[in-house]
């Protein structure tokens, strides 16, 4: 038998797998280049994106 909390805790883990959406708006010139920009380097957008955070984040802001 499992119990409720266990039953939420796969709940959250099934989610964190499949991921959750992340919307925000950019201009179609900007949404061309960065999906062709992933195509050239052989990742997916999302992975650019990622990338693109990880970097952000290590560099000091101005």
């Amino acid at each position: 038998m499992v119990s409720r909390k266990a039953e939420v805790r796969q709940g959250d883990q099934a989610e964190a797998d499949k991921g959750v959406s992340l919307n925000f708006k950019v201009s179609p010139e900007f949404k061309k280049a960065f999906k062709g920009f992933a195509v050239a380097q052989g990742i997916s957008m999302t992975d650019l994106l990622k990338e693109g955070f990880d970097l952000s984040k290590t560099r000091p802001r101005k």
